[in-house]
């Protein structure tokens, strides 16, 4: 069979859900540090969080999982979430808050598109923060095909963006 189809182009994540050892521990987290909103819970087992008012962009659940042990780095599942900002003076701000929250890092990248901070959520699940650099800015290699890399993102130049002025989004 010849499968010419192709997803749309304005086919997005719509949400992810995960499973969770404490619920509370994960609304801290989620909510009170990176600042989602709750929309809805079901009782104690489980909670919905959005940006802006969508009805859910990360569920969390206990049905499986309630006082599960972390999840391994070393086993199959989920590698990370990204949760995309809409500049990178946003990105600086959170990056502020888990400093001020001393939030622990796992590493900060510049990656050519975007400019990304990862850790670990309290359940050991990899969360990427980061922001989009304008597609015209994105690098190409002679092919016209993206030239993406890591490189160490600079966390005191990513600071100064919250000295830039602007409101933040």
């Amino acid at each position: 069979m010849q499968d010419s189809y192709v997803i749309p182009a304005q086919t997005r994540i719509g949400h992810v859900h995960l499973k969770v050892a404490d619920l509370e521990r994960a609304l801290a987290f989620y909510c009170g540090v990176l600042g989602f909103e709750l929309t809805m819970r079901y009782g104690e087992q489980a909670a919905f969080v959005s940006a802006g008012g969508y009805h859910h962009h990360i569920g969390l659940n206990t049905w499986h999982s309630k006082n599960a042990p972390k999840a391994s780095p070393h086993g199959v599942g989920l590698y990370h979430l990204a949760i995309v900002y809409p500049s990178r003076r946003d990105l600086a701000f959170i990056y502020q808050r888990l400093r001020a929250a001393a939030y622990p890092l796992t590493g900060a990248s510049d990656h050519g598109v975007s400019e990304a901070l990862y850790l670990d959520d309290p359940d050991g699940n990899g969360v990427e923060l980061y922001w989009d650099r304008p597609r015209e800015l994105w690098p190409q290699q002679a092919d016209g095909s993206l030239d993406m890399y890591t490189m160490p993102l600079d966390l005191g130049g990513l600071l100064a963006a919250l000295d830039d002025g602007q409101p933040l989004t």
